[in-house]
């Protein structure tokens, strides 16, 4: 197969990164070696993923996602406990998150059965859901909501693309609504007070509400032009708690401004629409056009509820913004991701 490298989808990864960067100099410059290495790193195998392509990575599909799950297994046996959270294998010299590496090739091995089983009942189907079901729950026993809420929006996405019915949809939609009580029941306790404080922020603005009412200050507080590289109060004062991670569009808005962050949503924009493209393109094949907008999936539901809860309008889950975010797992993997699109 003849590969298109899509110069314009590079662009705007090279965009993000250097927006990243920035940022991470002006809010904790210790950390800027280690990112910058990040994206070195990263941006290898995306070159290593590109040359060796997506087909390489289908005739072995079940055998990476049965390697990888087992890896997710390994976090409660192996994990490092941070913050309550074992999500994270410590190799000694780094740490690595398997949720975030298992999304790609959650997305092969999904796009690869539904590529060849059309739809039919949901009785039919169970058992393709529990190929979903088994690697989000354990991700949400980690915990981490945010990442468990990607993987199923980017299943349910790929459901749609395969044909799933309206009425399936419905029908599980009602099922999902009477188990809400019971979903409830399992969150931790900071997750429910996420979720609390964000219907009512004013009940507790030091306490459970703080993070919320924090991130809203310091986007408000870049104004129209920011203000200016290192110059973020917010940040810079730990005002803003996780300001290089969960917040981190909150920190770039305080140094660039609504500019600033408007030319990050614009490079999110031109990287979905080239991949949007690049997936019609390849209509013909069903593999390959369910895995590119399953990628779609997973980088635009990560920017709508990092940026939604960075503005106050979602709830705060602890999720990466895509090639943003201080974090080596997180940058490598998109890019992994992004590296087998680009070979298409």
């Amino acid at each position: 197969m003849k590969r298109s490298f899509d110069i314009w989808m590079f662009i705007s990864t090279v965009g993000l990164a250097i927006f990243s960067l920035f940022t991470i100099l002006g809010t904790k410059k210790d950390l800027f070696g280690n990112q910058l290495i990040f994206f070195f790193f990263g941006y290898g195998l995306l070159f290593v993923f590109y040359f060796l392509g997506l087909s390489f990575f289908r005739l072995n599909a079940r055998a990476i996602y049965i390697i990888s799950l087992f890896l997710l297994i390994l976090t409660f046996i192996f994990g490092s406990l941070v913050r309550g959270s074992r999500r994270w294998i410590d190799l000694y010299f780094f740490q690595f998150q398997p949720s975030e590496f298992f999304k790609v090739f959650f997305l092969i091995f999904i796009c690869e059965v539904f590529s060849k089983k059309r739809p039919g009942s949901v009785h039919q189907w169970w058992k393709y859901f529990l190929l979903f079901l088994i690697p989000t729950l354990i991700i949400f026993k980690q915990p981490d909501l945010g990442n468990a809420l990607i993987y199923t929006s980017a299943f349910f996405g790929l459901l749609y693309l395969a044909g799933f019915s309206i009425r399936n949809f419905l029908s599980i939609s009602a099922i999902s609504l009477i188990c809400l009580p019971i979903f409830w029941h399992f969150l931790k306790d900071y997750q429910k007070n996420r979720i609390i404080s964000f219907v009512n922020p004013e009940i507790d603005t030091q306490g459970i509400a703080y993070n919320l009412i924090q991130s809203v200050i310091t986007v408000g507080s870049g104004g129209f032009m920011g203000r200016g590289l290192g110059l973020g109060t917010q940040a810079r004062y730990l005002f803003l708690p996780e300001y290089h991670t969960d917040f981190a569009f909150a920190s770039l808005t305080e140094q660039f401004g609504f500019i600033g962050g408007l030319t990050v949503i614009i490079l999110y924009g031109l990287l979905i629409y080239r991949l949007v493209k690049k997936a019609e393109k390849r209509s013909d094949s069903r593999f390959t056009y369910m895995f590119l907008y399953g990628v779609v999936f997973m980088i635009f539901s990560s920017i709508v509820i990092n940026i939604g809860m960075n503005l106050g309008m979602l709830p705060i889950t602890g999720i990466a913004l895509p090639l943003i975010s201080y974090g080596g797992s997180s940058i490598v993997s998109t890019l992994i991701m992004l590296g087998l699109c680009l070979s298409l």
